[in-house]
């Protein structure tokens, strides 16, 4: 049965969402307090990563965590604040941040992008878009033997759910990029990612909704909502009043805020994130991950994107510039010869990623509303899992059956 929606959000994950409901016949409306041309899903790295099944909330990260937090150019800064919101976050990470949690995380991570990598393929073989995709996996450089040791282990863990996984020396590196110098000891290669250009993306999609129908409501900020018998009933926004039969919220790094107007709590903490652009020839043609630094190097359509960091302190837009200088100085590490200049580094952009304490998102209905399904922290992943929850979004709206288990992504999930 046809439905009336209403998506709060218009990144990658509201307009993956639209994308599904407007093609099994519903009325979507899609709403955002911006304008649709910025934000985390224009700054990222791009990339589709089956290989990223190892959680943030990862055993060894508290410790790095508690070593990097008073070095604010450090790869993960948590700064420290007094707020309750983020000491009861902290604390929820720190509990999912256990092996046996990790180990339960792995396959359902592994899956959901595999789903979304699937997903994103079928869009492109649809013919009623142009946009830059390309398969060439992912290279996890290293500098030191420990660390890659470390990515080795994941490598082999990667490799027992199926996926093809090598691990590379320094001249076999070369062999498949061979015009480039690398500072590495090696690589372990992933060999199931892909990668985009976000900025090309995704005013396509909105393209393509609006043709089909779908209403885009720019800068239409939610002010005040409405409830009778566990349902929405009516949205305020800054100028109209919208009623619904169903509502997503896919809020990002707001989510937790906007869910207080509900009286539920989804504990969310944004992670920043910034970007680089280098509009110029590098010669990079696979991307990779600067192991030691955390920063992602993606080639996209004409450029290339260094990315990365994760910034734990609350919602703000202000560009760190230490943060922006290690993003370059790694760069310029791994890649000998290479220069990122201070024009360049002026111009970065920052994006403000949603991060659930146990790195899995929240998908799905809470018991206490009928009619509202969240979609939101997906953290570093937001990108990846664009088309999945979206075809997920859809399959509970349209009540469907489910292309994976949704109990993982219980919005009501105790932590």
């Amino acid at each position: 049965m046809a439905k009336s929606v209403i998506i709060i959000g218009g990144g990658i994950i509201g307009l993956c969402s639209a994308y599904y409901l407007q093609k099994e016949g519903h009325k979507v409306t899609v709403i955002d307090k911006s304008d649709f041309s910025s934000g985390a899903s224009y700054v990222n790295a791009g990339y589709i990563t089956p290989s990223h099944i190892v959680p943030l909330s990862s055993p060894g990260m508290i410790t790095k965590g508690i070593k990097w937090m008073f070095n604010s150019a450090s790869p993960f800064y948590v700064k420290p604040r007094l707020d309750a919101d983020f000491i009861k976050w902290s604390w929820q990470f720190k509990k999912s941040a256990t092996a046996k949690k990790v180990a339960q995380a792995i396959p359902v991570i592994k899956d959901i992008n595999l789903l979304s990598r699937e997903l994103y393929e079928e869009i492109l073989a649809s013919k009623e878009f142009d946009f830059f995709y390309q398969k060439k996996g992912l290279l996890m450089y290293y500098q030191t033997e420990k660390v890659g040791e470390e990515e080795w282990n994941t490598g082999k863990k990667a490799i027992n759910l199926g996926l093809k996984v090598e691990n590379l020396s320094k001249e076999e590196v070369q062999k498949i990029e061979p015009k480039v110098d690398l500072n590495i000891k090696g690589a372990v290669y992933y060999h199931s990612d892909a990668h985009m250009t976000p900025n090309e993306f995704m005013p396509q999609l909105k393209t393509y909704l609006k043709r089909k129908g779908v209403s885009i409501l720019e800068k239409e900020e939610v002010v005040d909502i409405s409830i009778s018998d566990d349902k929405i009933t009516t949205i305020k926004t800054t100028n109209l009043q919208i009623k619904s039969d169903e509502f997503v919220i896919a809020t990002g790094a707001w989510s937790q805020n906007f869910a207080k107007k509900l009286n539920l709590n989804i504990p969310i903490q944004a992670g920043k994130g910034y970007r680089i652009n280098v509009e110029r020839e590098t010669n990079i043609t696979i991307p990779a991950i600067l192991l030691e630094a955390k920063v992602a190097v993606t080639p996209m359509n004409g450029f290339t994107r260094f990315a990365g960091t994760m910034e734990i302190g609350g919602i703000n837009h202000t560009i760190n510039p230490k943060r922006v200088n290690a993003i370059a100085n790694a760069g310029e590490n791994y890649y000998n010869g290479l220069q990122i200049n201070d024009n360049e580094k002026a111009n970065a952009q920052c994006g403000l990623r949603p991060c659930s304490p146990d790195g899995l998102p929240f998908i799905g209905k809470s018991s206490k509303y009928k009619n509202v399904t969240f979609a939101t922290g997906h953290a570093m992943m937001g990108w990846s899992l664009g088309p999945a929850t979206g075809k997920l979004v859809s399959e509970i709206i349209s009540e469907q059956k489910r292309s994976l288990d949704l109990s993982p992504f219980h919005v009501d999930r105790k932590f």
